[in-house]
C-alpha cells in the first residue's frame, strides 16, 4: 500500500470531523442568535413560525447522527491499513499491532466528541423553539382576547 494512503487515512477522517464540527458550531451559533432576536409578533401563522424555528435543525441533528458512523469508518479503515502493512512486511510484532489499532480508534472518539455536543445543543434548541412556539401561541391568544 502507497505511504501516503497509510500517512493520510487519520488526517482525512480528522479532517471530516473537524468540518463537521465546524459546520456545527456555525449552525449552534446561527440558531442561537436567530432565536435570541426573533420577532414573535411578526408572523402570522403558526406554520410560518414553525418553519423558521426548524431551520437548519435537520442538518445539525444529521450531524450529530452520523459523526459516529464517520468515526468508526475511520476506525475501520485504520484497521485495514494496518493488516494490510502487517502483511505486506511479513512480521508479526505485538508492538506494531497495537500502535496501528490505538491510533485507528482515535477516529472513532473523534467521531463521539463532535456527535455528543452536537445533539446536546440541538436538543437545546429544540426545546428553545417549542418555547418560542408557546409564546406566540399566548402572544395570539392575548391578542383575540383584546380584539373581544
Amino acid at each position: 500500500m502507497n505511504d501516503w494512503v497509510i500517512d493520510s487515512v487519520d488526517y482525512i477522517f480528522i479532517g471530516i470531523l473537524g468540518f463537521m464540527s465546524f459546520v456545527a458550531l456555525w449552525l449552534v451559533l446561527e440558531r442561537y442568535f436567530f432565536y435570541k432576536h426573533i420577532d414573535l409578533a411578526s408572523f402570522k401563522e403558526k406554520e410560518e413560525l414553525e418553519i423558521a424555528l426548524g431551520e437548519n435543525l435537520t442538518m445539525l441533528a444529521s450531524i450529530g447522527s452520523n459523526a459516529p458512523f464517520v468515526g468508526l469508518l475511520g476506525t475501520v479503515v485504520g484497521i485495514m491499513v494496518t493488516f494490510v502493512t502487517i502483511g505486506q512486511s511479513g512480521l508479526v510484532e505485538t508492538k506494531e499491532i497495537m500502535v496501528g489499532l490505538a491510533l485507528a480508534l482515535k477516529t472513532t472518539a473523534g467521531g463521539i466528541l463532535v456527535a455528543i455536543p452536537t445533539i446536546w445543543l440541538y436538543n437545546l434548541l429544540l426545546r428553545r423553539a417549542e418555547i418560542l412556539t408557546a409564546r406566540w401561541e399566548i402572544l395570539q391568544k392575548r391578542k383575540r382576547e383584546s380584539r373581544e
